[in-house]
This record gives C-alpha cells, structure tokens and sequence, in this order.
C-alpha cells in the first residue's frame, strides 16, 4: 500500500489500513437523535427517541460492520460498540 506521495505507507512497520467509517447516534438542536454515517453530510435517519436511533444505528453498523458510537444529549460519547470484525477479539 502507497501514500499520496508514492511512499510505502507504514506504522511502526505494518501496512496503514483505511479505518471504516462509524456510525453514531447524536442528538439534534430540535430534540430529535440523528443516526449519522462518518463522511455523510446528510443523516441516515432522524427519530423522536434514543432508544429507536440506537436500534437502527445498530442494524445499520451491523450491516457494515462497522462501530457504533453513542452520543448522550450533551453530546459526548456515551458508548462504542463493534459491530463488525473487532481487531480486540470481541464482535
């Protein structure tokens, strides 16, 4: 794998891997929680409840396999979760 620059592209001398984007539930001004994609400009999805966000941000980051971040109303991450091959051992 190359960088921009066309030099090999290492960490501590493995190959950079491309991180897959996260999938968060983040509260809106407007009281509603957005179910929103890393690189997205636009929300996945708007509910009136949490409870309903987190259970189609998990569908959705099951899909992708993918993490799964969970934002509290102050907006500071409340949970993550592996959905998908965690380098850890667990999901």
């Amino acid at each position: 794998m190359y960088c921009a620059d066309g030099a090999p592209c290492l960490n501590l001398g493995r190959v950079s891997m491309a991180r897959k984007p996260q999938v968060a539930v983040e509260p809106r001004p407007d009281g509603r929680w957005a179910v929103q994609t890393d690189g997205t400009s636009r929300a996945d999805s708007l509910h009136n409840r949490q409870s309903d966000a987190i259970k189609r941000a998990r569908e959705l980051a099951k899909n992708k396999e993918t993490e799964l971040v969970i934002k509290g109303e102050d907006g500071r991450i409340r949970q993550k979760d592996s959905q998908g091959n965690d380098p850890r051992g667990g999901g």
